[in-house]
């Protein structure tokens, strides 16, 4: 197992970054691509519904809901409840659902947000795991908060561990690129309360 992490530099924010911390990666994301059953899911925005520009999927043990939609859990496979042990090992926590995303280039993105849903509590744990191409994760301080922005490459086989007031004080996002990349998939571990 993967000892400490590198802590990122966010004032209010309780964030771990441990690289090389899942084993066999390759293995694993190429039995995540083909073996979950992943969706292009749509919302409104701006009075428009729109295609998610990323496929997902949510395996846990109740419903999810973010962005207005109702996510129903697909049961957990083998692969996923094997990172989870590795995710909830390294967050010291115990998750019972899993936000699955397949960015299939550099096209595909997730824009600015918090996992600051109510479901999740007032300080939740989020254990992100990513698995293919390198992908850069931005932080920017919620307008009440700090001003202050960051961004840091998310490697293979990486988990970053976002915990206590991250959530209340910081947005992330994961931009597009013109790189020419290949595909990224993200694990974002969480306990419903």
């Amino acid at each position: 197992m993967v000892s400490g992490g590198r802590r990122i530099d966010l004032p209010g924010a309780d964030i771990l970054l441990y690289e090389d911390a899942i084993p066999n990666p390759q293995a694993l994301f190429d039995r995540l691509t083909s073996d979950v059953h992943w969706r292009q899911q749509r919302i409104r925005l701006f009075g428009r519904d729109v295609a998610m520009p990323r496929l997902s999927c949510w395996m846990g043990d109740a419903a999810y809901t973010y962005s207005g939609l109702v996510n129903r859990p697909a049961p957990w496979n083998a692969v996923v409840q094997s990172i989870r042990t590795i995710a909830e090992a390294l967050a010291r926590e115990q998750f019972n659902g899993v936000l699955l995303n397949l960015y299939r280039d550099g096209n595909d993105s997730m824009g600015w947000h918090a996992d600051d849903e109510a479901e999740l509590g007032s300080a939740p744990t989020i254990a992100s795991v990513s698995l293919g191409w390198v992908r850069r994760m931005r932080f920017k301080a919620k307008p009440d908060f700090d001003g202050r922005s960051m961004g840091f490459n998310l490697p293979f086989a990486s988990v970053l561990v976002m915990r206590g007031p991250t959530q209340r004080h910081w947005l992330h996002a994961v931009p597009r690129t013109r790189r020419d990349i290949g595909a990224r998939i993200n694990l974002t571990f969480r306990r419903i309360v």
